[in-house]
């Protein structure tokens, strides 16, 4: 019996540090020296053995068994949180451990460009595969959750900051509308908008609604306080401002079809943001502008211009009178034909485009 157990002994401390070596191993070296990048996703609710089940089937991990120890040994077993990873067969079980722990989840790098609508927003959101269609819109029109945003209008238009933004898989769309909105305070608010909005004495939403139309019709941002200007101005003498943008807008609105050109019945289209039918300013905005268009909507340049025709080259033409505008228009436009204006004997409204 003695014999035996001096025979065993060692054979089973020798199994013992065999099967301790291979842990180790499984623990600390990479599945291989070389492999592609795998996204993984853990759902929110997943146990640990279950996470760890996905890596090694995955190729990312050798043993699950072993994964699970070292999270043991690391007090990490109740510590990995849910999301989207990029992980590669190169990385040790320590480094994916890691990753896992800190909720490295993966980034989406999402710019909204100046002058997206809701609608175009909603396309990006959907392109990238981070929501489903229309969810952006639906949410960024819900008054519940707009009134949180401290938003008062029937939607988020004009208020989702175009900027560069950093989002994952699994944030949820309410969540992602917050993100773009409180980036349009935080701007607001130290560029000192809401000072100048009380200097003014105009409303918050008026100031986004009008720099949403300045924002769509400015291609160079020198000219945005000429053009914010000359629809100061027409408010002012209660002319219709006669914006297309707002056209395109309101006919999209209603149909969900962005039309390529418009034509003369397109102008007259009642839609409550047709600018050409209704004098003021639309419903609300029609677009999402970027800084410098508020602050040209804030500070716009004094001049007594009424009217500006496109000069085709980026710029454009800015007048004073209906007759110097009509001779700009026949300068510039003369190939679009655009028909000269006419004035409406009863006000100062007039009937083509700026």
């Amino acid at each position: 019996m003695r014999i035996i157990r001096e025979f065993w002994l060692p054979v089973l401390l020798y199994l013992v540090f065999l099967s301790g070596y291979q842990i180790w191993k499984e623990c600390t070296l990479p599945v291989s020296e070389t492999g592609k990048n795998k996204i993984v996703l853990i759902p929110t609710g997943s146990t640990f053995s279950s996470a760890a089940q996905q890596l090694e089937t995955e190729g990312l991990i050798k043993s699950k068994r072993a994964f699970y120890c070292l999270a043991w040994w690391k007090e990490a077993t109740t510590k990995i949180k849910a999301g989207e990873y990029e992980l590669s067969p190169t990385q040790t079980p320590a480094e994916i451990l890691d990753y896992l722990v800190q909720g490295k989840i993966r980034q989406y790098i999402v710019t909204i460009p100046e002058g997206y609508n809701l609608f175009q927003i909603d396309d990006l959101l959907a392109n990238a595969k981070l929501i489903s269609n229309d969810s952006f819109l639906n949410v960024a029109r819900d008054k519940n959750i707009l009134r949180t945003l401290g938003i008062k209008a029937d939607s988020a238009e004009g208020y989702v900051y175009p900027d560069t933004y950093q989002l994952t898989k699994d944030a949820t769309v309410r969540e992602m509308l917050r993100t773009f909105v409180n980036r349009f305070w935080e701007v607001w608010n130290s560029e000192g908008f809401s000072r100048r909005t009380e200097e003014l004495d105009v409303e918050v939403h008026d100031i986004v609604t009008l720099a949403s139309i300045v924002e769509k019709e400015a291609m160079r941002s020198r000219e945005m306080p000429l053009i914010a200007c000359v629809f100061w101005n027409r408010l002012k003498k209660n002319m219709p401002l006669q914006a297309d943008p707002t056209v395109h807008y309101g006919i999209l609105v209603e149909t969900k079809v962005k039309k390529r050109r418009l034509r003369w019945k397109d102008l007259r289209k009642k839609t409550p943001y047709n600018t050409y039918v209704n004098r003021g300013l639309p419903k609300g905005p029609i677009s999402n502008p970027g800084k410098e268009s508020i602050r040209a909507t804030l500070y716009p340049s004094k001049k007594d211009y009424f009217y500006f025709v496109s000069k085709n080259d980026g710029t454009h033409c800015f007048s004073r009178t209906l007759a110097e505008h009509n001779r700009a228009v026949n300068q510039y436009q003369r190939r679009r034909k655009y028909r000269p204006q006419k004035t409406n004997p009863d006000s100062t409204q007039t009937i083509s485009p700026l």
